[in-house]
């Protein structure tokens, strides 16, 4: 189970580009004591893996752009991804398998991201891999119309799905963002979302 101070972490796992106020984080916890929200904050701050400004005297928290900051960030989100209540992770154990890859990043979207899901949802997956994107996708196919649940796979180059989030109208890239459970490749994942965030890229 993670620490009572991680849960800090865990309100910027959804959307890293969000800066929040003291107060908001210390609510988003369920903490009773400023103090210990406080020493919290500093503590993830001289780490790096926050970072601090004052605005009219109010304190405003963001999630750094350090290695060690997406490091904690990837950690939170995966934890999250694997201990969802009434998932089907062996449809996860069972693509991963049949994927056959080494370097990838799994989403989960849609429906069983947000937790609404009904025994006649399929599930939507998105693979983000290096290269061989169509390849891959053609590979996994016949398997994700036989699962059950049914998956809806969407393979990307991480090239592929960068330029969808700096793309100015909307795709789907832009819309899994907002609502997903990322279970394998966090770090790769944040690393995609801060580059695209250095160009502008904001939700």
């Amino acid at each position: 189970m993670l620490k009572k101070s991680y849960r800090i972490i865990d309100i910027f796992v959804k959307n890293p580009t969000i800066t929040y106020l003291f107060g908001e984080v210390k609510n988003y916890i369920g903490s009773k004591s400023e103090s210990y929200t406080y020493n919290s904050l500093n503590s993830f701050v001289k780490e790096g893996i926050l970072t601090k400004e004052k605005k009219g005297g109010l304190r405003i928290y963001k999630i750094a752009n350090t290695p060690k900051a997406i490091s904690f960030l990837s950690m939170v989100a995966e934890y999250k991804a694997w201990n969802t209540k009434d998932f089907p992770i062996n449809s996860i154990y069972d693509l991963v398998k049949k994927a056959n890859i080494n370097f990838f990043v799994l989403l989960v979207t849609g429906s069983y991201a947000k937790g609404n899901q009904t025994s006649k949802s399929d599930m939507d997956m998105i693979l983000i891999v290096p290269n061989d994107a169509k390849k891959i996708n053609s590979r996994l196919r016949h398997f994700c119309e036989m699962n059950i649940p049914q998956i809806h796979l969407y393979v990307f180059t991480d090239e592929e799905f960068k330029q969808m989030l700096l793309d100015e109208k909307h795709n789907y890239g832009k819309e899994a963002v907002k609502d997903n459970l990322i279970f394998y490749g966090a770090e790769a994942y944040y690393k995609i979302i801060f580059e695209a965030m250095k160009n502008g890229f904001t939700y």
